[in-house]
Formats: structure tokens, sequence, C-alpha cells
């Protein structure tokens, strides 16, 4: 099964760069290393990274980005798993 983890943050005003560079820092130092790894960028300063991994079930214990400093983000990082259907 393919399980992908989503995170997503939205960096205080001004500080999207740092978020950004924070987030791609995190994701390439992660415990293991993912089948595949995507970081984006958004409006209002908003950051998203993908992982793809190979997994026995979606609630699997995988590797995933903590929490950035509070006082870098508005709010907490919102996650989601998703497993692959086709």
């Amino acid at each position: 099964m393919r399980v992908t983890l989503m995170w997503e943050a939205r960096a205080v005003q001004g500080r999207g760069p740092e978020l950004l560079e924070w987030a791609r820092a995190g994701a390439r130092v992660l415990a293991r290393e993912p089948v595949r790894r995507e970081v984006f960028r958004a409006p209002q300063d908003r950051v998203l990274v993908l992982t793809w991994w190979d997994a026995d079930a979606l609630d699997a214990e995988l590797p995933e980005l903590p929490e950035p400093d509070a006082a870098l983000i508005t709010r907490p990082v919102h996650r989601w798993r998703f497993e692959s259907v086709e």
C-alpha cells in the first residue's frame, strides 16, 4: 500500500521563506527516507510537504515533520494521511 502524508503550515506574515526553508531542511532529515517527497509553497505564506511511503496500513508508524517553533506559525500544523486508490 502507498500512504501519503500531508503536512501544511501557515507562517506568520512575512516569514514564509523562513518556514519554507525550515520545512525543506526537516523533510531532508526524516528518520527514514520516503519513496518520494515534494515541498510546495502557496499564497498567504503557506508551506505544504507531501511524503509518500510504502506501508502496511494507513495508520502505520511513519516519520513525520514536527511542529515548527510557535513564533514561526500562525496556527497548529495540519496533518492528513491519504491512501492511494489507483
